[in-house]
């Protein structure tokens, strides 16, 4: 019977059932509370936009919610599973389950199971929705809060290095060839690395062919810094000579905007390119044992439910169960940080804090209850 996880249907249907019940409760209850927050900080800069309203601000909430549901599902599994066990323990429900034969160990497994179906559905919810809902969401912050534009690979607030000197764009449409620059700043250099002119110009397209190689920008407007005097061309300009169209392709990766496979090719073209990597690889990692704290929550908030309640000692297993939970959450950020600074490898960063609360929550269990 030790070694049957799940003896009875009934009981592992009640103790599931209780504990996704209690989730889906307080993760509402977090994401209702927080949501509400974060519109009192936002509407005014979203209705600061002409034209926005009540629609706008719907819009707003459908494109955060997601957001929300994905950071603070992992403390609603922590929560539940203490409020699970503990009121489980305050009837005395734990002492009868546990003078039938089951071990701490039985009487966790339902909680286990549910927690890797959340942890499953939380990875395809990321993928899916959140995924695009932040992309949506940084588009739109991206322009104030105004209208989107058509072509979802737009993207705004784009510079691109030319050896000294730096091509800065307002807004990038197209891909490949067909690539087009808005509202372009061009500036020059000196080897001091001080800016000895500036060119602005209202548009401007990659051509590569006999004229040069480079971004001819149309309208130009040249400010000379040492002269302090400024002029405008009839003709258009060739900048940025020594730029290509694959640094335009090389965006900046929004690692929480892009899927595990957008992700994946991501970090091989910035790998090619000979950029650095290891944050977006750490980042990578995490999109899968991010998911898994899920399962890990059950675990950590255990001595939560075991223990006599008469002793007195429920309130405070109750809080050494949330530390153990909470402080999972800080050795993960703390570890993903180091890992983007190079100071651990990606696969441990991103493994390293899940492996070690897990036995550390199975040591904990052992030597209370088994």
């Amino acid at each position: 019977m030790l070694l049957d996880f799940f003896p009875s249907k009934t009981l592992t249907i009640y103790l599931a059932k209780m504990f996704v019940v209690r989730i889906v409760a307080v993760l509402g209850m977090l994401v209702l509370v927080l949501m509400m927050l974060d519109l009192l900080s936002r509407t005014g800069d979203i209705l600061a936009y002409p034209g926005n309203g009540e629609g706008e601000l719907l819009t707003y909430v459908s494109l955060r919610v997601p957001q929300l549901v994905q950071r603070f599902l992992p403390y609603s599994v922590l929560l539940a599973t203490i409020i699970t066990l503990a009121g489980l323990n305050q009837n005395s429900e734990i002492v009868a389950i546990k003078a039938t034969g089951l071990s701490a160990h039985q009487i966790l497994a339902p909680l286990l199971l549910a927690a890797a179906v959340v942890a499953l559905l939380t990875f395809a919810f990321n993928e899916r929705v959140v995924t695009r809902a932040t992309a949506t969401l940084k588009a739109w912050e991206d322009v104030e809060y105004g209208p989107l534009p058509d072509d979802p690979g737009t993207r705004t607030n784009a510079y691109f290095n030319d050896g000294n000197d730096v091509l800065m764009a307002r807004q990038v449409t197209g891909a490949g060839a067909e690539t087009e620059l808005s509202g372009v700043t061009f500036y020059e250099r000196d080897d001091a690395g001080m800016i000895s002119r500036q060119v602005t110009g209202s548009r401007a397209t990659y051509v590569n062919g006999e004229e040069g190689t480079g971004w001819l920008l149309e309208q130009p407007e040249v400010f000379d810094v040492r002269t302090a005097q400024g002029y405008s061309l009839d003709e258009p300009m060739l900048v940025a000579q020594g730029t290509s169209l694959d640094q335009v392709a090389l965006r900046n990766v929004d690692p929480d905007a892009e899927t595990l496979a957008e992700l994946s090719s991501s970090i091989e073209a910035l790998k090619a390119a000979g950029r650095p990597t290891s944050e977006l690889e750490g980042r990578w990692w995490h999109k899968i044992s991010g998911p898994l704290a899920a399962i890990l929550m059950p675990l950590l908030g255990a001595v939560a439910g075991f223990g006599l309640a008469r002793s007195g000692h429920l309130f405070a297993r109750a809080v050494l169960g949330m530390a153990l939970g909470f402080a999972y959450f800080v050795v993960e950020n703390a570890a993903l940080a180091m890992g983007s600074f190079g100071g651990y490898p990606p696969l441990l960063a991103a493994w390293a804090p899940f492996f070690l609360f897990f036995l550390l929550g199975e040591t904990v269990l052992i030597r209370t209850e088994e």
